[in-house]
């Protein structure tokens, strides 16, 4: 895996037979002030004016789409159980997100989404329900949570990502262990604005099954702004005076709290620095004596696994069937 640092090399575009026609008015107009448009007689400049418009509309275009445009990488992984699964990694450098995606063998679909800007992770899991136990056919949780800095490279080091061996079986570098996040309430998906907009879009089939922390909600507070009581009102406290774990429930309609863990087998964490030389003048006039300095230079990522589990309300434990 390689950082490549080049810019991508723009498309050479064929001169069409639009761009012919309009050069050889632009050359006759040096010999005659004005020619005809159709039936009209114009100035030679209205083929210029428009055709100069013309092209400032397509390099807009061109430089937008080149913004909001997703590198993808896919990438094998080996999980803890020697099973092969492929991971699907997303960098939007416009809005500077990065997504990463994976099925794992049990059916289930994971989609992490971080966003840069609002310091939030999503991690939303699609879980298959057990038809012969009265379950649908899947269910949807979504669980926001604060994203730190440092955790993840950022959306522009992630597009500049490049495999030498595309096939290459990955393993992390480091196993950063298990994080667990005690959930405390749920969002408002139409509501959900002050947390991040992506929300609403990302976790649309969790109406009733997205969840969120005191502690990260006070931690978006002091963001630049953001206010406690614009994110209070996108969320509903869990009832109170809940304790008992679903694995530890007979009832299938009682209300219990579910955990939930996932593991992302691997992920770029950090970037790796390599130190070099580079010439520069020593103040010679005769650029003969140079001076050697050091440099650090990018050149290559650093990869982990995580595994977070997540503890959480639900009204029935009908709804937590693989906590047993």
């Amino acid at each position: 895996m390689i950082l490549d640092s080049k810019k991508p090399k723009s498309r050479a575009f064929k001169h069409s037979k639009w761009g012919y026609t309009h050069r050889q008015v632009l050359n006759r107009c040096r010999l005659s002030e004005r020619r005809r448009c159709g039936r009209r007689s114009v100035s030679c400049y209205h083929f210029f004016k428009h055709s100069r418009g013309f092209l400032w509309f397509m390099l807009c275009n061109l430089l937008l789409s080149a913004n909001n445009s997703d590198a993808q990488l896919l990438i094998n992984v080996q999980n803890q159980g020697g099973e092969i699964i492929q991971e699907s990694i997303t960098s939007n450098i416009g809005e500077d997100l990065i997504t990463l995606e994976f099925q794992k063998t049990d059916g289930t679909l994971i989609t992490q989404l971080i966003d840069f800007r609002n310091e939030v992770q999503i991690l939303k899991a699609l879980v298959l329900g057990e038809e012969e136990r009265g379950q649908s056919q899947y269910q949807v949780m979504c669980f926001a949570t604060k994203f730190n800095k440092g955790d993840f490279i950022s959306s522009d080091a992630m597009a500049k990502l490049r495999q030498k061996n595309p096939h290459t079986i990955r393993t992390p570098e480091e196993d950063k262990g298990r994080e667990t996040y005690t959930m405390s309430s749920w969002v408002q998906l139409n509501r959900s604005l002050p947390i991040t907009r992506h929300l609403q879009s990302l976790c649309a089939e969790a109406t009733d099954a997205t969840y969120v922390r005191d502690v990260d909600l006070k931690a978006w507070a002091e963001l630049p702004g953001s206010s406690i009581s614009s994110l209070e009102a996108a969320t509903e406290k869990f009832p109170d005076a809940l304790s008992t774990r679903c694995n530890e429930v007979s009832s299938l309609w009682a209300p219990c709290l579910c955990n939930l863990e996932t593991c992302i087998g691997w992920y770029p964490c950090g970037l790796k620095y390599c130190k070099g030389k580079s010439a520069s003048n020593g103040g010679d006039t005769s650029g003969a004596q140079q001076q050697q300095q050091q440099t650090n230079y990018r050149c290559g990522i650093k990869t982990c696994r995580k595994c977070t589990q997540f503890t959480y309300y639900v009204r029935q434990k009908q709804q937590c069937l693989w906590d047993e």
